[in-house]
């Protein structure tokens, strides 16, 4: 997973990519919902940016464990 941020923003803005590499449109679709749900939790802690999460292929197969450590570890990188 990458995780680009711009802070400074006003509202809090998210953007997903999930390309056709990680899988086809139902496993991408899946993806998406589950860092939309993981990201959710952690609104509080991106005070005024603009994230976009970028899956990678392994996503499709990681559990929500895995993909919550791997996004509060680039989450800890980019918004300190």
């Amino acid at each position: 997973m990458v995780v680009h941020a711009l802070e400074g923003a006003a509202p809090v803005r998210v953007g997903f990519v999930v390309s056709k590499g990680v899988g086809n449109a139902v496993v991408r679709n899946r993806v998406k919902r589950r860092l939309r749900a993981l990201v959710a939790e952690r609104l509080a802690h991106l005070d005024g940016s603009i994230v976009v999460v970028r899956a990678q292929p392994a996503a499709a197969t990681s559990s929500s464990a895995q993909l919550g450590a791997d996004l509060d570890r680039c989450l800890q990188r980019v918004c300190p």
